[in-house]
């Protein structure tokens, strides 16, 4: 039996960046975008915008903007216990899928505090609150604090009660929240009161490595594992092994991948691109450096936070924040080394765009590069 083919590093960016349509602007719908990325990370209220701009071509906000008024997408914890934008169809299969993690993540953060409340009883009185009326954190907090009281639970604090609705419930965030251009309280309600649907018991964890492999392939074991912060996988990829095509990475570990992906040459140009904060192409794999470079590594950060993100030839050469003055937006990239003259032009091009996309009303546009070597504060400094 002839040995796996080994792929190298730009093979597998190649392979990604073709998957996550950053190679070449799809023209696919946006809900079909969004279901083959399996969601976009979307904590944050509007730079995931930015990642389908970068994705879809011609991309309007509107077009996701309506998806989200129209309850045919929204804003819900899924992978990772993060906030992900989603169909409406996707929320109610994966939601279940990775309820588990959701669970046990919140659990190690706050179950202590919530010794001998019952779990039942908290879930079933925060879904009705929530159900009544969309309501923000702290206000659910205090409600269920007041509750417990009442209950018997004693004192417990109501950021740890709401947390553990959070998990034992599936909250999504209701509009205006989310909405481009506008802003709003993070009020939740349930996915089912919002949806009008029950969430899809029968949703299959095999299904789920088949849409990561799609949106991120090829992958090891610990790659799916890390997007999907379920644990065990192993055995579901073997269950799946005469299905897909086996590669190896240069230091042996298996590649799993479906038969038909696109695997690009390693030479395929890639274009510039301008990628939000927090985007899943930098937190989808164990792995990390077939996007990532060591550059970024040593980048100074502060903790749990992301930088928004510039690629130049597939992989991170630096980051970059818009600045608004006075009616005109300012487009401030900082590369981790100097770029060629055609990178700097080629930049700047596609750094105009995303003016032109982000910053529509402003009076002017402009491009400025800080050099890579300057000090990281302040150009950081209020970015968005």
């Amino acid at each position: 039996m002839p040995a796996d083919r080994v792929l190298g590093l730009r093979e597998l960016n190649r392979a990604t960046l073709a998957r996550q349509f950053l190679l070449d602007r799809t023209t696919l719908p946006v809900p079909e975008v969004i279901e083959h990325l399996a969601g976009l990370q979307a904590q944050t209220p509007h730079t995931w915008y930015t990642g389908l701009w970068s994705r879809v071509e011609g991309f309007k906000p509107e077009q996701a903007a309506e998806l989200l008024t129209g309850r045919r997408a929204v804003r819900i914890a899924l992978m990772r216990s993060t906030l992900h934008l989603v169909t409406a169809r996707d929320c109610r299969w994966l939601r279940p899928l990775v309820q588990p993690v959701i669970e046990r993540a919140t659990e190690g953060m706050y179950g202590r505090d919530l010794e001998g409340v019952d779990r039942g009883e908290l879930a079933a009185v925060g879904r009705a609150l929530v159900e009544e009326q969309p309501l923000t954190p702290a206000v659910l907090g205090a409600r269920l604090a007041e509750h417990g009281r009442a209950a018997g639970w004693g004192e417990r604090h109501p950021h740890a009660l709401a947390q553990m609705v959070r998990a034992l419930v599936p909250l999504v965030q209701v509009p205006p929240r989310g909405l481009w251009g506008r802003s709003g309280p993070g009020a939740h309600t349930s996915a089912e009161a919002w949806l009008g649907e029950p969430m899809d018991a029968e949703a299959s964890v095999e299904d789920l490595v088949l849409r990561y492999l799609a949106a991120f392939g090829p992958a090891t074991v610990k790659d799916v594992q890390t997007w999907s912060g379920l644990t065990r996988l192993r055995q579901v990829l073997e269950r799946l092994r005469p299905r897909l095509v086996i590669f190896r990475t240069a230091d042996g570990r298996e590649l799993f991948d479906l038969p038909e992906a696109p695997r690009p040459d390693p030479q395929t140009p890639a274009p510039v691109r301008f990628m939000y904060d927090f985007d899943n192409l930098f937190l989808s794999h164990a792995d990390r450096s077939r996007v990532i470079t060591p550059a970024y590594r040593r980048h100074t950060l502060p903790r749990n936070l992301m930088p928004s993100l510039l690629l130049v030839d597939g992989f991170t050469e630096g980051t970059w924040k818009i600045v608004r003055n006075r009616g005109a937006a300012t487009l401030l990239i900082k590369p981790f080394r100097p770029l060629t003259r055609a990178e700097r032009a080629e930049t700047a091009e596609e750094g105009i765009r995303l003016l032109e996309f982000a910053e529509a009303e402003a009076d002017r546009h402009d491009v400025r590069f800080i050099p890579h070597d300057a000090p990281e504060e302040p150009w950081r400094a209020g970015a968005r």
